[in-house]
């Protein structure tokens, strides 16, 4: 049995419904919209190397974590939450933040897949990490800068020559990936107040690759936004397709996907005009109904299917051995 641990407000969990329900697969659903309300959870660990044991329930199911074959989670935010009227205003934040901890604390220990394990994600908390990471899988990363000194960015702007350089987020909350312009340059000394990331500017195609256990599903796309994802507020279009990446490249995202410990992930790549790959980052959490629309690619049908074969020993571990360059 599968457990989808989610909520039908956030569209991607709604897909993946659906693809259970479309391909027969039986599944519960526990609501994060609700949750705890109308849920029972009940676990014991006795013995380090003995798998947990116990029940989960939902208003008209229970469900032995034994019975699990795979667990899809992906949490809510705030806005799609209810909890009990008890809990008070201040606390709501709090007390949801401790609710997903403990169910993720759960997931860590069960034998069967987990997508994605709390643990898979850690790297997602710093884009300089992760970057790092990215370079043993063998792809190349670009020139990055990340500092508070107004004349060190200076510096390597001077560097970076006439492409040019972008800025973005350092963690893993999500930013608007920008160009940067003549006006923020000058805005340069502000920097005294806080870190930047500076990254050089690679021209090219953006390829989003989602790799689910062992498929891989690779979608090129097209548009003059710098961060495509925001391209119609610009005024740009987007276009996208499935694409064929050389089996290295498509080697070296497999990898770094077991390397981090999750089943799934959204490894985002951009091809230069020469054919070179560069990777930027690895979402633990993609939210691939975007690129399933755009791409007609069979994203969701593959979680599903990983879902429901289980596997004794977890896949989600971490690799061990590097792909070639």
């Amino acid at each position: 049995m599968i457990l989808v641990c989610g909520g039908l407000a956030d569209r991607v969990t709604e897909l993946v419904c659906a693809r259970l329900d479309d391909c027969g697969y039986e599944y519960r659903l526990l609501d994060l919209g609700s949750y705890p309300t109308g849920f029972e959870i009940h676990c014991r660990w006795d013995d380090p190397a003995t798998p947990v044991t116990g029940y989960l329930a939902g208003p008209d199911w229970r469900l032995e974590l034994g019975e699990i074959s795979g667990v899809y989670v992906r949490l809510l935010g705030l806005e799609g939450r209810r909890l009990p009227e008890s809990v008070p205003a201040p606390a709501t934040a709090s007390v949801i933040h401790e609710l997903d901890l403990g169910l993720l604390a759960l997931f860590e220990d069960l034998p069967c897949p987990v997508v994605n394990r709390l643990r898979g994600s850690y790297s997602n908390n710093s884009k300089v990490l992760q970057a790092l990471l990215v370079r043993r899988s063998g792809l190349l990363t670009p020139p990055t800068l990340v500092t508070n000194d107004p004349d060190e960015a200076s510096r390597f702007l001077d560097e970076l020559g006439e492409e040019g350089a972008i800025y973005k987020s350092l963690s893993g909350v999500r930013s608007i990936v920008r160009r940067l312009e003549p006006e923020q340059r000058a805005r340069l000394p502000l920097l005294r107040h806080g870190p930047v990331q500076l990254q050089a500017y690679v021209p090219g195609d953006d390829v989003r690759v989602h790799v689910v256990g062992d498929d891989l599903h690779a979608t090129r796309v097209r548009s003059k936004a710098t961060d495509y994802r925001y391209a119609r507020r610009q005024g740009h279009q987007v276009e996208m397709e499935p694409a064929e990446l050389p089996e290295e490249v498509a080697e070296a995202c497999r990898w770094l996907a077991r390397e981090l410990g999750l089943l799934l992930a959204g490894v985002d790549l951009r091809e230069t005009p020469s054919g070179e790959y560069y990777c930027f980052e690895v979402n633990p959490s993609p939210g691939f109904l975007y690129y399933e629309r755009g791409s007609g690619q069979p994203i969701s049908s593959s979680l599903a299917n990983l879902l429901h074969r289980g596997t004794a020993a977890p896949a989600d571990q971490p690799g061990r051995s590097r792909p070639s360059a």
